[in-house]
């Protein structure tokens, strides 16, 4: 896949698909559905398109219908949508509008017009894209940062408590990781963050939520995870991140480990616990996993 920004065209004659292909190749990669369905499948997959290009005229599903139901998915409800169509009455086009559609072209396509509505529109949501990556990610590890956790945590102990499920929180910290900042750089103390990271990051499941916790400390929120299986988890990344040795150099981490109360808690209070015990893992001498009562 190329780095260039997606753009999906849904319309089932092809001569459409050909004049706007033609027209936005050269700046942009091009995925093709035609119809309804398809595009919602196409839209779905990895990775999803910056922008669709929708005629409205459809057989089966029509194109107001692909966008009501884009539109009404949360993991798709920002990808914008330009309507194409022949359909040139003013209430054809605030159909369109309401349905959250951020542009109206017109048939016959003009392909200076084209170009120049979608070249707006991706960059409009490319800025949106890496607003909110800012707003979620930590800039350095690439992992979930403090704000995000905290509003999505909840969400999901919420959700586990409803449902009576299982919800283990690991706090982890580097090891005397001011002694490296001092005695090789910050630089070189960052490279060592991110290595940590990524190994965070391979070893997690898509549902579960990491984050960078504030300088050296990082926190993990497992879902459907048991106190037992949490402490596997945690054993197995104390372990990977003693042999991974970063510029040459060995690192240790400590880790606390807790279960969610029958009764339910707060992120706040499991982190409050977890970092209880880390400390304790600290004080019996570090590079060790403890679980919390």
């Amino acid at each position: 896949m190329s780095d260039k920004p997606i753009i999906l065209i849904v319309d089932d004659v092809p001569a459409n698909v050909q004049v706007l292909a033609s027209c936005l190749k050269d700046n942009y990669h091009i995925k093709v559905a035609m119809d309804g369905p398809r595009c919602l499948q196409l839209v779905a997959a990895k990775p999803p398109p910056d922008l669709v290009l929708l005629d409205i005229e459809m057989p089966g599903m029509d194109g107001y219908e692909v966008c009501r139901q884009l539109k009404n998915d949360p993991a798709t409800q920002n990808i914008p949508v330009i309507f194409v169509t022949a359909n040139d009455q003013e209430e054809d086009e605030e159909k369109g509008l309401q349905l959250g559609a951020v542009d109206y072209i017109t048939k016959p396509i003009r392909p200076s017009i084209v170009a120049a509505r979608v070249n707006t529109h991706v960059t409009l949501k490319l800025q949106h894209d890496k607003l909110t990556a800012m707003a979620m990610y930590d800039q350095l590890t690439g992992l979930y940062n403090r704000h995000y956790l905290f509003i999505s945590a909840n969400k999901k102990i919420a959700r586990a408590k409803r449902h009576h499920e299982p919800v283990s929180l690991m706090m982890m910290d580097i090891d005397h990781f001011k002694d490296i900042n001092d005695n090789y750089g910050h630089p070189v103390g960052d490279v060592v963050l991110q290595a940590v990271a990524k190994i965070i990051s391979a070893q997690c499941r898509e549902e579960d939520i990491a984050a960078r916790f504030g300088g050296e400390e990082f926190v993990i929120l497992y879902d459907h995870c048991d106190l037992k299986d949490a402490q596997v988890k945690a054993e197995n990344y104390r372990l990977l991140i003693e042999e991974a040795k970063p510029e040459q150099i060995t690192v240790t981490s400590s880790f606390g480990v807790v279960q969610m109360k029958p009764e339910g808690e707060m992120v706040d209070d499991l982190i409050k616990r977890a970092d209880l015990a880390l400390y304790q893992a600290k004080e019996n001498g570090r590079n060790q996993v403890i679980l919390g009562e």
